[in-house]
């Protein structure tokens, strides 16, 4: 390759090249400092090119930085593969704070038929009481990228939970259900079973119909 004939031209090519990389170099700096003071406002500013260094940040963290980073992701709503990606991975976490803020940010950055079915999961078979309750509010108030036959899904995992035999499951089961629809079918989690089954029945009915007026 030829010399640079003038030094001046090549002076100026390389502070612009310098300028230029600096500039990329910025807005991952300014990420890792809005994070830091939980800045969801100034976040949102920077729009979603921000959630690749959250990420980063995610990946690279302690339990203290996903946690909050996953509170973050969570009062973005931003839609993300990637940042659920790194959020399922902590899903079955048994540190409480950072497995209430994955599973309540999930359906946050995502509308991936697996962030339901994980929550179904947990809300119906984990062995502790509250992240089964906080697995029914994030499946209840979160999914916010589901369109009305994507929450055919919930419906369907929250019918199949009121036959649960722990009556916890049935109880929060029940409450999502008429929260999302307004109806209870008159099912209650204490009543006989018999009296239950019917109830069931009826569900099983109104989501059959629900889906054929999709």
């Amino acid at each position: 390759m030829g010399r640079w004939r003038h030094p001046r031209l090549f002076g100026m090519f390389l502070l612009a090249l310098l300028a230029g990389s600096a500039a990329l170099a910025a807005p991952a700096v300014r990420v890792a400092g809005l994070v830091a003071r939980d800045d969801a406002a100034a976040l949102r500013e920077i729009g979603p090119p921000a959630a690749a260094e959250m990420i980063r940040l995610y990946l690279a963290g302690d339990t203290a930085q996903r946690t909050r980073i996953a509170n973050l992701f969570y009062q973005l709503a931003w839609k993300s593969p990637e940042a659920a990606n790194v959020l399922m991975r902590d899903v079955h976490t048994q540190d409480p704070g950072l497995r209430i803020a994955v599973q309540y940010a999930l359906g946050r950055v995502s509308d991936n038929p697996k962030v339901v079915d994980s929550l179904l999961q947990t809300m119906m078979r984990d062995p502790n009481p509250v992240f089964r309750d906080k697995a029914a509010c994030a499946l209840t108030y979160d999914q916010v990228h589901l369109s009305e036959a994507e929450k055919v899904r919930i419906y369907a995992g929250l019918i199949q939970a009121l036959a649960s035999e722990e009556p916890q499951v049935r109880a929060i089961a029940i409450q999502s259900l008429h929260i999302y629809t307004g109806q209870t079918k008159g099912f209650h989690p204490i009543a006989p079973p018999e009296k239950r089954q019917q109830s069931i029945a009826q569900w099983k009915r109104w989501l059959a119909e629900y889906k054929e007026s999709l």
